[in-house]
């Protein structure tokens, strides 16, 4: 069958078609509140416009204020979706792929925001407001302001957690193999917990974090309903190869990153764990082409939390920054970002679609997709049964051993036990919903 095609048994993608649905709710209520908040931030930034590029950078911002002003009236009246006009490297891939939507419902009706699947216009508006913001502020983070606020507002955290790391290394040639998996598990889950803090779920409200991130880790343990991370050590362990030392070291391990802000680092300082501690000999972290999802990583933001971190009035968290710095210098870390992250594609056609970056995932030992938005694009965003495998929902992508650090805000869920989903849903109707419980959620290809 080819990628992405619809077979028998495969259930449809999740839309507002249902009134009252969560993503009904959300193209309803969330997604105007962003671009209403999108135009504020351009109309604020006006004078910086006219500083930095004069009359054109006014004639810009007036410009991106009446297009996101129009999209945000198309959303609500759910008009047709419109073809991007930008010309931009992904302008075609956009296009054809609303065609490929238009051919799945045929000719009785038009793609559309409600009609049409809650991924696919969620990731289009994005897209659209790429395209609402022309030359020459094209290069204006929209979002930016919030993902800097979650950062600041979270240093009590960031240094909790870069003074745990720090005490860790200071001990790491004694630990035994119980420790070191101990101290890996509580960072994996320090990485998982910090995807709570998700602007976009909040509509760019203030959403941070305020206490210690491992003092927080045992009151959070009954909320993690599926835990795979014996899997995942596992899987470092048995990829690990001799080196020179008689250590033994993975080779490379992938981390598609969610949220900046707090988020980001929790994932650095796992990273600088697993290279640390000899668990991995590098890391390659994946980002966003442009501002997407209201507090996605961009290269900007990549670099400038580094920054800050090595800038930071504090004697651990400085140390981590100029660490990290040092393994970017040296090629241990690299960042990239590639376009299909920024495209609507559930991730069973990146084979078909993006050979290169499908080819580049299988040259890694463990690949690890942080958040929400690429737990739904895993599994499609498809309303499967609770209790169907997550390899029944991978639907044959399976690139490299991988593992979904995920809390759950949004309702698709898969791999849980029969009967769970059911007995969540009476104890706490909104639990696939409010950011409350989470999964550790493996894959492994080359170990089954």
């Amino acid at each position: 069958m080819a990628a992405g095609q619809i077979g028998y048994g495969v259930p449809p993608s999740l839309s507002a078609k249902v009134t009252g649905s969560f993503a009904y709710l959300t193209i309803r209520d969330r997604m105007p509140t962003i671009l209403t908040k999108a135009v504020d931030t351009i109309h604020r930034n006006k004078n910086k416009f006219f500083e930095e590029h004069g009359e054109e950078g006014i004639s810009a911002e007036k410009q991106a204020i009446s297009l996101l002003s129009k999209l945000r009236n198309e959303l609500q009246t759910d008009k047709p979706l419109l073809e991007l006009m930008d010309g931009l490297s992904d302008t075609e891939s956009w296009n054809q792929y609303m065609q490929r939507q238009q051919r799945q419902l045929g000719d009785q009706e038009l793609v559309s925001w409600f009609k049409s699947p809650w991924l696919y216009v969620e990731c289009y508006m994005y897209r659209r407001i790429q395209e609402a913001i022309c030359p020459p502020i094209n290069n204006f983070d929209v979002f930016n302001e919030g993902k800097t606020q979650s950062f600041f507002e979270s240093q009590q955290a960031v240094m909790a957690l870069c003074t745990y790391l720090g005490d860790v290394q200071k001990s790491m040639e004694k630990l035994s193999e119980n420790q070191l998996s101990e101290y890996f598990n509580k960072l994996l889950q320090v990485s998982l917990w910090g995807n709570k803090c998700d602007l976009s779920i909040s509509a760019g409200q203030e959403n941070s974090q305020k206490a210690s991130p491992i003092d927080s880790l045992p009151s959070l343990q009954s909320f993690i309903l599926v835990n795979d991370s014996n899997m995942v050590w596992l899987t470092l362990n048995s990829s690990r190869r001799p080196e020179g030392s008689g250590q033994k070291t993975a080779d490379r391990v992938d981390i598609v990153l969610d949220n900046a802000g707090f988020e980001l680092v929790t994932d650095l300082v796992l990273a600088d764990f697993l290279v640390s501690s000899g668990l991995a000999r590098h890391i390659h972290f994946h980002g966003k082409c442009f501002p997407w999802f209201v507090s996605d990583v961009t290269a900007n933001d990549f670099q400038w939390t580094i920054r800050q971190t090595m800038a930071a009035n504090h004697k651990w968290m400085s140390k981590s920054g100029f660490q990290w710095q040092s393994y970017l210098n040296e090629g241990i870390w690299s960042y990239h970002d590639h376009p299909f992250w920024t495209q609507p594609h559930e991730f069973c056609d990146m084979a078909a679609d993006a050979p290169d970056l499908y080819a580049t995932l299988q040259e890694a030992d463990l690949v690890l997709f942080k958040g929400d938005l690429n737990y739904r694009k895993l599994t499609g965003d498809r309303a499967w049964g609770h209790a169907v495998d997550f390899c029944t929902a991978l639907r044959g992508f399976e690139p490299a051993p991988l593992c979904s650090l995920r809390t759950l805000k949004a309702n698709v869920q898969v791999g849980l036990q029969l009967g769970q989903g059911e007995k969540l849903s009476t104890e706490d109707p909104s639990w696939m919903t409010n950011g409350k419980y989470a999964v550790i959620q493996f894959h492994g290809p080359k170990l089954e």
